[in-house]
C-alpha cells in the first residue's frame, strides 16, 4: 500500500504525515488492518526497539471534583461508585508506589482530582515527591493535578518531579461539548507551563467519545505542534453515572487503526496505551505493542486494570521486554535536548481521569484472576458481545490500593 510505504518512510525521517494521510489511516478497512499495524511497527521499533515502558498510577485524591468533564467518574454530579477520599499522606502514597516499583515500574505517576492544586497543595505534593524519591532509588515522577497556576511547575521541579500530565483529550473545536467549567486553551496553557518549568510534558487524548475522525486528526496533530516527549492514547471507560455512559464506539481494530495514526504523526515521542485498554482491545492487546512503547501497569485512578502478572505475561509472550530503569527511553536527539527528565529516562502519566487533571481513569476488568484479559469473565464472553455489543462487564470499580487497606494490583 503506497499509503503506508509513505508514512514509513516520514516516520522514520521524523517528517509530519499531511492531514489526508493521517485520516487515510483511520478510515482504512479492518481487512487491512494488519498491514498498517505492521507499517507503524517499523517506526515504533526504529525509535524505541522491543521496549515497553511500564508506569504506575497512584490517585492521591479521589473523587468529588468541580469539573463537569463528561467523561470522568470523578466529575461534578457523577453517580459512579467510585472511590472517595483525600490527600494520602506521603508515607501512604510513597507505599503505594513502591509496590509498584516492585512490579516493575520505572515511572509513579501522581494523581489528585481537582480543577488544580492550591499552593498547599503543590506543598503536600513536593513532601510525597521527596519521599518517594527517598525511599525509591532512580524512580521517575510525573505530577497530574489540574490547571497550573503561575510558579506551580518550578515548584514541583524543585521538589523532584520530572514531568508533568495534561491532556488535551479532544479537539479544540468540540472540547467544548465534553468540558465546560474550563477550556481547551487552559489545557494548552498548562503543558506550556510544564515545558517552560523545564519538566517533560506529557499530554494525549481520549478515543471513543462520539468523535469524529476529524477531531481525532485535530488533536493529535495539535500534541504534535506542542511537542510533548509522553502521548497517553486513553479509550473511553463509559462509566455507569457519567453523561458518556452510553457511548460504546470503539472496536479493537478500530483502536489500533488510532494507535497507528498517533505513531506515525508522533513517531519519536513516547506513544502510550492508557485507560480502556482492557475493555476496547481486550485479545488485541498483544498487536497494540507494535504500536505503543509504553503502558500502565496494574490499576487505574478509579477502576481495576488487568492483573500486573497478566501484563507482564502479555508483554513476553508478544516478544517485547520490559524497560529496565536504567535504560533510556526517549531516542537520543530528544533525550539530550534536556528539559525535565528528558535527559534520561523519560515519558509522561497520563490515562488520568479527570477533573482538571486528566484524561480519564479509564479500563478494564483486571481484578479477575488468571491470566489473559479477564480470566474469570472470559467464559462468558458470547457471540454478541464480540460484536462489540456494550462489554459492561469489563469495567470494574477499583476496591484495592490506594485509599483502602487491600493490596494493590502490580
Amino acid at each position: 500500500m503506497d499509503l503506508l510505504n509513505t508514512l514509513v518512510d516520514k516516520g522514520l525521517r521524523r517528517e509530519l504525515p499531511t492531514r489526508e494521510e493521517a485520516l487515510a489511516v483511520l478510515a482504512t478497512s479492518d481487512d487491512d488492518v494488519l498491514d498498517v499495524v505492521a507499517a507503524a511497527g517499523k517506526v515504533r521499533r526504529h525509535w524505541f526497539g522491543r521496549r515497553v515502558k511500564l508506569n504506575y498510577l497512584v490517585n492521591l485524591k479521589s473523587g468529588l471534583c468541580p469539573e463537569d468533564c463528561s467523561y470522568c467518574s470523578q466529575r461534578l454530579g457523577s453517580t459512579a461508585g467510585i472511590l472517595k477520599y483525600t490527600w494520602l499522606k506521603p508515607d501512604e502514597a510513597s507505599e503505594a508506589a513502591a509496590a509498584g516499583l516492585a512490579g516493575g515500574a520505572k515511572r509513579v505517576c501522581l494523581v489528585a482530582s481537582g480543577r488544580g492544586p492550591t499552593d498547599r497543595d503543590v506543598d503536600r505534593v513536593s513532601d510525597t515527591i521527596k519521599a518517594i524519591k527517598e525511599q525509591n532509588e532512580g524512580v521517575e515522577v510525573c505530577a497530574c493535578l489540574g490547571l497550573l497556576s503561575d510558579g506551580q511547575a518550578e515548584r514541583l521541579r524543585e521538589a523532584g518531579a520530572d514531568a508533568y500530565n495534561h491532556n488535551l483529550n479532544t479537539s479544540e473545536e468540540t472540547y467544548a461539548d465534553i468540558t465546560t467549567t474550563h477550556t481547551y486553551a487552559d489545557r494548552v496553557d498548562t503543558v506550556q507551563k510544564a515545558h517552560a518549568a523545564g519538566l517533560s510534558a506529557c499530554s494525549g487524548l481520549i478515543a471513543g467519545m462520539g468523535e469524529s475522525d476529524e477531531d481525532l486528526v485535530d488533536v493529535v496533530f495539535s500534541l504534535r505542534e506542542l511537542d510533548p516527549d509522553s502521548v497517553p492514547v486513553n479509550f473511553l471507560i463509559p462509566f455507569e453515572g457519567t453523561p458518556l455512559a452510553k457511548e460504546w464506539n470503539l472496536t479493537p481494530q478500530r483502536c489500533l487503526r488510532i494507535l497507528a495514526m498517533v505513531r506515525f504523526v508522533c513517531p519519536d515521542a513516547e506513544v502510550r496505551i492508557a485507560g480502556g485498554r482492557e475493555v476496547h482491545l481486550r485479545t488485541m492487546q498483544p498487536l497494540a505493542l507494535n504500536l505503543a512503547n509504553s503502558i500502565f501497569l496494574g490499576d487505574y485512578l478509579t477502576s481495576e486494570g488487568q492483573a500486573g502478572k497478566a501484563d507482564l505475561e502479555m508483554i513476553a509472550d508478544a516478544g517485547f521486554e520490559v524497560e529496565g530503569a536504567d535504560q533510556v527511553t526517549l531516542p537520543e536527539h530528544r533525550a539530550s535536548a534536556g528539559g525535565g527528565c528528558g535527559s534520561h529516562a523519560e515519558a509522561g502519566c497520563g490515562s488520568h481521569e479527570g477533573g482538571g487533571c486528566g484524561s480519564h481513569e479509564g479500563a478494564g476488568c483486571g481484578s479477575h484472576e488468571g491470566g489473559g484479559l479477564c480470566g474469570s469473565v472470559a467464559a462468558s464472553v458470547d457471540a454478541a458481545a464480540s460484536a462489540n455489543e456494550p462489554r459492561t462487564d469489563l469495567v470494574s470499580v477499583r476496591r484495592r490500593g490506594a485509599g483502602t487497606d487491600l493490596a494493590p494490583n502490580a
